[in-house]
């Protein structure tokens, strides 16, 4: 029997203080330094959820004033995101990011995609 995957933190390449969320391949949140706040406000915010794979008002967000509140924020917020989720809804998510890689590796060969090539069905293949 297979382990789940876990929560892995990669740094954003264009932002010091910026850290995308995966849960084994699939992104699914953010936590950065809020761009722009005062600096007696809450400087951290993150974001949990993805799409396809969800309903748009599933995400969750917040803010905090330090790195380590808004990991601890994040995590308590993915329990209640993940609880929700199938094996479809993550599959959802791979196949849209599949699909657009694919369709500008062939822009950028300057080919026309195939009238064939189908974005994700409706996400988790639920309907």
């Amino acid at each position: 029997m297979g382990t789940c995957p876990r929560l892995t933190r990669r740094r954003y390449r264009e932002r010091q203080d910026c850290w995308h969320v995966y849960y084994g391949d699939v992104h699914v949140g953010t936590i950065a330094r809020r761009v722009g706040i005062p600096h007696h406000g809450r400087q951290w915010g993150w974001s949990c959820g993805f799409y396809p794979g969800s309903e748009p008002g599933e995400f969750r967000d917040g803010t905090a004033s330090t790195f380590d509140q808004a990991r601890a924020d994040f995590e308590v917020a993915w329990q209640r995101f993940s609880a929700k989720r199938t094996a479809a809804d993550y599959q959802a998510w791979r196949h849209q990011r599949d699909f657009t890689a694919e369709k500008y590796r062939r822009f950028d060969r300057g080919e026309w995609n195939p009238h064939d090539l189908k974005p994700a069905p409706q996400y988790g293949g639920r309907q």
